[in-house]
């Protein structure tokens, strides 16, 4: 059986880590040991910020739902709290989409829920 040269795997490894790092400012780009720290810092900033970014959509959602309530005459937590007693079962991102897009139709749901929805 042949035997593999000492260092292959630890070579492999280190031009793996180079090449995420391609674009990186200064020596963190062909340097393994900062490369290496670079690389694993942007991991977590991707990790982290997969999650943010869940958080910042729904945070949008509830910004446009409420301007469109406003528009309507009620708040949104009157509107949520109405659409729960009505069973009606729409998730912030279609709510959302529906505020800006077609705004009609978002003023008809105001009035099935049961609230006043003031003249556009």
């Amino acid at each position: 059986m042949p035997r593999v040269k000492r260092g292959v795997m630890t070579h492999k490894r280190h031009k793996k880590i180079i090449k995420q790092a391609s674009g990186y400012w200064g020596a963190k780009n062909n340097l393994f040991k900062t490369a290496n720290e670079a690389v694993a810092r942007a991991g977590n900033f991707a990790y982290r910020d997969r999650r943010n970014k869940k958080r910042d959509f729904r945070r949008l959602w509830i910004t446009r739902i409420s301007a469109a309530c406003r528009n309507g005459g009620t708040t949104y937590s009157a509107f949520i709290a109405a659409m729960n007693k009505a069973q009606i079962d729409l998730d912030r991102k279609v709510l959302s989409d529906m505020a800006i897009t077609d705004p009609n139709s978002f003023t008809a749901l105001l009035r099935q829920v049961g609230l006043p929805a003031a003249a556009a």
